[in-house]
């Protein structure tokens, strides 16, 4: 791998561990504030909307200056946002605000790899990427339960720093010292961040008004659908990515309603999944599955599958296992189809550019998938007619490959 590889991958590390443990508070915040319950999955679908709102934006943004500066000022107004949650802002822009600093942050990160790594090395080091991606998950849901736990039975940062009485600033949660301890993890972020190697813009003057207008990124756009096999890859990775957000807060449900256990016992499940999409990413890489995208649909037809199956088992030693392997397919699906994404892209447009075009049709597909489960959550539709139709865009997705597997016709 190409000199600073690695301390990308660091990066990203520290920022998704930050991104993930903010996830979970921000659910525990919204109950201990008494938010209604459907309230959990809008702060994903607040953290996702810059993504589609800013898609022209970004790409040019993450050409236009050295991509390891723009990661680093983009943490930083992580931090920003963590301490406006803190001072009162309401969750929704708090998240959003977060949101805005990942939709700039990811087309920078993965231009990085695209720049930087060679055609025949992409699979590899999006396994990297992704591997690291599922660690920070994993690492970020379990710090979270453990942050609500230390909340509750620790003394808190106010105690720890000696101030007796709480600024009339300061919102009264519990949360203080797990929010502090996700700022910081942002600021690693941002100093990892160092160890890359700088970059030039791509794109001399790529603010200028013609390159950031939507035109532009429409035809962009339209180009990377109408490409053979991006477009089969950007349909099946923005479907999967939809269904993905929501599986996220199913396990929380889950856990809540038919496990038996509470919210930082329920983060912990999450990471279960995370570990599967990690052991799935890592056999992706070794048996190099982006030259066979087309047979990696199979494991979208298998996640479809598994999702409904969530509503029938009542035992958390029978869910693991289930939800690893939903994990686990996952992985092998999404690595072969961004490896594949990414090389169309960088063929037919610039980097950042192509990965914004990525970011956006996947956050919509997001957006839709989380209005149309806080819409389930609000009318309390049961576990199971929820997961069958959050599954159909997976059985959409992996069509291509059913339909390959039809005999041919016989000559009349």
């Amino acid at each position: 791998m190409p000199k600073g590889f690695f301390w990308l991958i660091l990066a990203q590390f520290f920022c998704g561990l930050a991104d993930n443990a903010l996830l979970v508070l921000g659910v525990c915040f919204l109950q201990e504030q008494a938010y209604p319950g459907y309230w959990a999955p809008l702060l994903k679908f607040a953290f996702t909307l810059s993504y589609v709102l800013m898609a022209s934006w970004v790409g040019p943004l993450a050409d236009g200056f050295s991509k390891r500066d723009v990661m680093s000022v983009m943490n930083l107004l992580k931090i920003l946002a963590v301490l406006s949650l803190l001072m009162g802002m309401h969750p929704l822009l708090a998240f959003a605000l977060t949101g805005l600093a990942a939709s700039v942050y990811a087309p920078a990160k993965y231009g990085l790899v695209i720049e930087t790594v060679a055609a025949s090395r992409l699979v590899q080091a999006n396994a990297w990427v992704e591997v690291t991606m599922v660690l920070s998950i994993l690492g970020g849901v379990v710090l979270g339960g453990w942050l609500i736990g230390m909340g509750s039975a620790n003394p808190g940062l106010m105690d720890l720093l000696g101030i007796q009485d709480r600024p009339a600033w300061l919102v009264q949660t519990e949360l203080v010292s797990g929010l502090a301890v996700v700022g910081l993890l942002y600021g690693l972020s941002a100093i990892s961040n160092s160890g890359i190697l700088p970059t030039e813009p791509k794109v001399p003057h790529a603010l200028a008004w013609r390159d950031v207008r939507w035109l532009p990124f429409w035809r962009n756009n339209r180009q990377l659908w109408a490409d053979t096999l991006g477009g089969v890859s950007l349909r099946v990775t923005t479907l999967s990515w939809g269904v993905g957000a929501v599986l996220q807060f199913v396990v929380l449900v889950w856990a809540q309603t038919q496990g038996g256990l509470n919210l930082q016992q329920g983060a912990y499940l999450q990471g279960v999944v995370a570990l599967g999409v990690m052991g799935g990413a890592i056999m992706a890489a070794l048996k190099r599955e982006g030259f066979k995208s087309r047979k990696s649909l199979r494991w979208a037809l298998l996640l479809a599958v598994l999702m409904p199956c969530l509503a029938f088992i009542r035992d958390v030693w029978v869910v693991i296992p289930v939800l690893v392997l939903a994990g686990w397919s996952g992985g092998m699906l999404l690595i072969p189809m961004n490896a594949m994404l990414q090389r169309r892209g960088k063929k037919s447009m610039s980097a950042g550019r192509s990965i914004a075009v990525q970011g956006f049709n996947e956050n919509l597909s997001v957006l839709m998938m989380l209005a149309a489960y806080s819409f389930m959550v609000s009318w309390e539709w049961s576990l199971f007619t929820t997961m069958v139709l959050m599954s159909l865009p997976l059985w959409m997705a992996a069509a291509p490959w059913l339909m390959s597997l039809r005999p041919p016709a016989s000559a009349a």
